[in-house]
C-alpha cells in the first residue's frame, strides 16, 4: 500500500505543449496511475504551458513523468492553512518580518480540516516556517493530505 509519509510538499513544474486536450490526457494518465492532484496552477502562452502540480505521491509522479519523457522540475513549497479572510495578510506580514519574498501562490484543491490551503513558493523555508508559526499559522506536510 502506498503511503506519502511525513514528506515536505513537493511541487512539479511541467513544461507542456499548449494544445487542446493535453491537460485532459495528463490528468487521465495520473488517474490511471493512482496519483491525485492536491493543487494545480496552469499558465499558458501561445506555444507552451507551465503546469505546477502537487501530487499525493511525488515519487510516483516523478517516475511516471520520466517514463513518458515529460519535461519537469521539482521544488519544495509550503502549504499554509488559512483560518479566515485575514490569513493572507498574516502570511505576508509574517514573511515580510523576516524579509522573505513570495515567488508565487496558488490554492490547493484538497482542504484538510475543511480549511483552505495555499501553496506558497519562496526561499528560506525553514525561516519562513518559524515566522508563519509565530503568527499562529499552520504549515502542513504531505501527511496532512492523506486520502
Amino acid at each position: 500500500m502506498k503511503s506519502p509519509g511525513h514528506e515536505p510538499i513537493r511541487q512539479f513544474v511541467i513544461y507542456a505543449e499548449n494544445k487542446v486536450g493535453w491537460l485532459n490526457d495528463f490528468t487521465t494518465l495520473l488517474l490511471d496511475d493512482g496519483i491525485h492532484i492536491l493543487a494545480i496552477s496552469v499558465l499558458d502562452t501561445t506555444d507552451s504551458a507551465v503546469i505546477r502540480v502537487i501530487p499525493n505521491y511525488p515519487k510516483d509522479l516523478a517516475r511516471l513523468l520520466k517514463s513518458q519523457s515529460i519535461s519537469f522540475s521539482e521544488r519544495v513549497v509550503l502549504a499554509v492553512e488559512c483560518h479566515n479572510e485575514d490569513s493572507m495578510q498574516k502570511i505576508t506580514q509574517a514573511l515580510l518580518g523576516v524579509e522573505i519574498n513570495i515567488h508565487y501562490v496558488y490554492p490547493f484543491v484538497r482542504h484538510p480540516n475543511g480549511k483552505p490551503v495555499l501553496a506558497i513558493a519562496m526561499e528560506d523555508q525553514d525561516i519562513a516556517i518559524d515566522a508563519l508559526k509565530s503568527y499562529s499559522l499552520q504549515v502542513l506536510s504531505l501527511d496532512d493530505f492523506l486520502r
